[in-house]
């Protein structure tokens, strides 16, 4: 299962905010057995981030945006993932029960508050919402594209709620050797040829982890993966 990352915000492009939300992401998939194929980084952009979701889509298995959640003017994903999919936002009944008690919880801490609750609730039209438990502003599915929030604390709450859609099987064999990177060059070679399904290596100071769908015919310590579900149908 080949899985895109879309992470949405002009903070992330100038420097001001790391982007951790994809590189812990990153480790979940490849914990389940899925294969990150892509990492893109877009501004507040409502027609490029519609651009690169209906690319993705159609490229991949699966896609994962985060960022740009909620109702305030930046806050452009949404309208942006109704754009890719030719649909409307509209409120969804089970999101606007949860963003109205949240902001009544939260209100005699911020009795100021003043919340537009259509508006935080709105997702594109046909998609399934996701309820942001540690948070204000709903996700959502559609198809195969998971809308998640940018605040790491809300992200992971609700990656929970589609993490069984992600999975697959990897293979990996680690060799551990002392030999110099620069001499493993014809070894790494001949590992590429010996299986068509060879996916990645990654060289580490002593060791060389090699990673594949299908067992590469070099000797060493092998480790099995199993992954989740089978991707969600697009």
């Amino acid at each position: 299962m080949q899985v895109a990352l879309l992470t949405v915000g002009d903070e992330i492009l100038a420097g001001d905010t790391h982007n951790t939300n994809a590189t812990w992401l990153a480790g979940q998939l490849t914990d389940r057995g899925a294969t990150v194929a892509r990492v893109l980084v877009v501004p507040d952009d409502r027609d490029l981030i519609a651009q690169k979701v209906r690319e993705f889509a159609e490229r991949f298995d699966a896609v994962i945006v985060t960022g740009g959640l909620g109702g305030t003017p930046d806050d452009v994903t949404m309208a942006a993932i109704a754009q890719a999919f030719d649909c409307s936002l509209a409120p969804d009944d089970r999101a606007l029960a949860d963003v109205e008690a949240t902001a009544e919880a939260v209100r005699e801490e911020f009795p100021d508050i003043d919340l537009d609750h259509e508006a935080e609730a709105s997702i594109p039209d046909g998609s399934r919402p996701l309820l942001n438990g540690p948070g204000l502003a709903p996700g959502c599915v559609i198809e195969n594209v998971s809308v998640l929030p940018g605040i790491p604390t809300e992200m992971k709450a609700m990656f929970e709620d589609v993490a069984e859609s992600f999975g697959g099987d990897v293979e990996s064999r680690t060799v551990h050797t002392p030999t110099p990177e620069a001499d493993l060059v014809a070894d790494l070679e001949a590992a590429g040829d010996s299986s068509t399904s060879l996916s990645g290596v990654i060289l580490i100071p002593q060791c060389v982890a090699i990673g594949s769908n299908s067992p590469a015919r070099i000797p060493g310590n092998s480790t099995r993966r199993p992954g989740g579900s089978k991707p969600a149908s697009r």
